[in-house]
């Protein structure tokens, strides 16, 4: 598994907040992933990530510099290994919208957190305070670091697992 994609809304919080931990946490671990992000709405197309997010995720040491919110867009599902919604909305959404032979890569993001089922959607902070950013960022992080983890056993072909 070389392409991951994360999707919320309007891809200008959660998942470009996703998009930049992983990234990271990749390219410390010499992992060489493919690492985007995207929005089931258009309604942000082109613009940067939230101030907010982008405050406490470089006061975590992460770079959101290069990051543009874009659609999900058709050709999506057939190019990652594995597409990961941020909520139960988003991913009746993809669902809604992807091909039946591609359906096994749509995941909930909060699958990878180690204390799931308690935690199974990332909360949406755009209306909210200071503390629901922080908070996505925290989930976020614990999420990947598991993904991270995880990685080898779903990059199996189906059927296999690790000897």
């Amino acid at each position: 598994m070389k392409r991951i994609l994360f999707v919320c809304l309007g891809n200008i919080c959660r998942s470009p907040t996703a998009h930049a931990v992983l990234r990271q946490l990749a390219v410390q671990r010499g992992l060489e992933l493919e690492v985007e992000s995207a929005g089931t709405s258009a309604s942000h197309k082109g613009e940067p990530p939230d101030p907010r997010s982008v405050r406490v995720g470089s006061a975590a040491g992460y770079d959101f510099s290069a990051l543009r919110s874009r659609p999900v867009q058709d050709g999506d599902f057939a190019y990652y290994d594995l597409i990961l919604a941020m909520d139960k909305q988003n991913l009746r959404e993809l669902a809604s919208r992807c091909p039946e032979s591609y359906q096994h890569k749509l995941r909930l993001m909060l699958s990878f957190h180690p204390e799931y089922p308690r935690y199974q959607e990332v909360p949406d902070p755009y209306y909210g305070g200071s503390k629901g950013f922080e908070l996505v960022l925290r989930l976020l992080e614990e999420s990947c670091q598991q993904l991270l983890q995880q990685l080898p056993v779903l990059a199996e072909p189906e059927g296999q697992s690790a000897r």
